[in-house]
């Protein structure tokens, strides 16, 4: 499991000991702070801190004094006219930090997105703990042959076995091998900075992570995606929950625009307004590539 009974008895300390504040908060976002929401086999997301909910969106929008000026349901109205229209300032005024503890590979994938604060777990400094992922049987799946950064079938029988014995040794022999390479009574041992460097990707680090709420759309929109890698995607899914309990205005319209949306390019455009008035289209009068009129009508047959 991601925690030990310590560690859960060191966040109920933190969530029993509360503060009063004259600054905005969200009731939704306060039942999560400190809460570990388990992750993949031994990962984890919690909120260590936010700044700011709905009301601050709007209010920096209209720039007004308090909580704002306009009822609650006008409040919801500009947030979704500010998604609609692709308004991301007022979005940068909410702020949350995360404490993630994720795979190696996963965390050199979500370090791509740049936008964000981050503070890794020094293994110069600490000696990693000997957790590591191993996939689940049915997350165990081949290379896909239409994506080359996709998975395809999934592994059964004996080959799913041989794989998931091939990662559990090979992740055993090689934390065995940094063990015994580090100081240690009876030698001077290597460098934690060097001894690292045997550890396979898929050994657990930890961060943490603060980021805008625009930023942070942006990379739930990516990472949330059905077509995202499945151990990414779970941590994105685990924080969409955590911000729609945040900013239930501001979600709702991101998941109505972007989740729930779809980008067309202008061929694109113009084949639905044909389309529309009964004209019959196919991939050689759209004007597009093979690949466009595939993801084209992907969007169309839902």
């Amino acid at each position: 499991m991601p925690l030990t009974p310590e560690q859960r008895a060191e966040i109920e300390d933190a969530r029993a000991e509360t503060r009063q504040t004259l600054r905005a908060t969200s009731d939704g976002m306060e039942a999560h702070l400190y809460r570990a929401h388990e992750v993949l086999d031994h990962g984890l997301v919690r909120v260590i801190d936010y700044m700011g909910d709905d009301s601050a969106i709007v209010q920096a929008a209209r720039v007004s004094y308090g909580r704002g000026t306009k009822a609650v349901q006008n409040d919801e109205g500009l947030i979704r006219y500010l998604m609609r229209h692709w308004h991301s300032t007022p979005f940068e005024m909410c702020e949350i930090k995360l404490h993630v503890k994720l795979p190696v590979f996963v965390a050199r994938q979500w370090i791509r997105h740049r936008t964000a604060n981050v503070n890794e777990y020094s293994a110069r400094y600490s000696i990693l703990d000997r957790e590591f992922y191993i996939p689940a049987p049915e997350h165990l799946a081949a290379q896909s042959v239409q994506n080359n950064q996709g998975r395809g079938e999934t592994l059964e029988g004996d080959e799913a076995a041989r794989v998931l014995d091939w990662l559990r040794e090979d992740a055993g022999r090689a934390y065995d091998h940094y063990e015994a390479m580090l100081s240690k009574e009876g030698q001077q041992g290597l460098a934690r900075e060097l001894a690292r460097m045997n550890l396979p990707a898929n050994v657990y680090t930890q961060w943490y992570w603060k980021v805008d709420l625009h930023n942070l759309f942006h990379f739930l929109r990516l990472r949330a995606d059905p077509h995202a890698q499945y151990e990414i995607r779970v941590y994105a899914e685990a924080i969409c929950k955590i911000v729609a309990d945040w900013v239930p205005a501001a979600y709702r319209a991101f998941e109505d625009y972007r989740l729930g949306g779809a980008s067309l390019s202008a061929k694109a455009l113009d084949c639905v307004r044909r389309m529309g008035r009964g004209e019959e289209v196919t991939q050689e009068t759209s004007g597009m590539s093979k690949g466009e009129w595939r993801e084209f009508m992907a969007v169309m047959d839902g």
